[in-house]
């Protein structure tokens, strides 16, 4: 009984899939059938589709679980330890630090294997 459940609802999904097509498609035509009316009245035009569109892809299956990722995410977000302003400080000193010596490091390198090499070729 699940299965026809799953049958029917994919077939509605994909219903739903197409008429995102369709409403992206009417967006990006529409800007350029309108493309001598004002750019904030297209845009306007192209945000409410972009909200209609995304509406209909949020009742899909794949749409509902990207919300529940997005809802997850957010509380996963709000668990993170983030670091003080002088631990981000004192951390982007020791990275340029290390970049600077390694840098110098490289730039010796390469001096001393060009004149090594400049010897060998004369």
């Amino acid at each position: 009984m699940s299965t026809k459940a799953e049958l029917h609802d994919s077939r509605f999904d994909v219903i739903k899939w197409v008429i995102v097509a369709i409403i992206v498609a009417a967006g990006v035509y529409g800007n350029h059938y309108f493309a001598a009316e004002p750019v904030l009245y297209r845009a306007v035009a192209l945000v409410v589709l972009g909200l209609v569109a995304g509406f209909v892809a949020l009742q899909t299956e794949k749409g509902k679980a990207f919300w529940t990722l997005t809802k997850e995410a957010r509380i996963e977000i709000r668990k993170v330890v983030w670091p003080t302003r002088q631990e981000t400080t004192q951390t982007t000193l020791i990275v340029v630090a290390v970049v600077l010596i390694m840098a110098l490091i490289l730039w010796g390198l390469d001096t001393l294997l060009g004149w090594i090499i400049s010897q060998f070729i004369g």
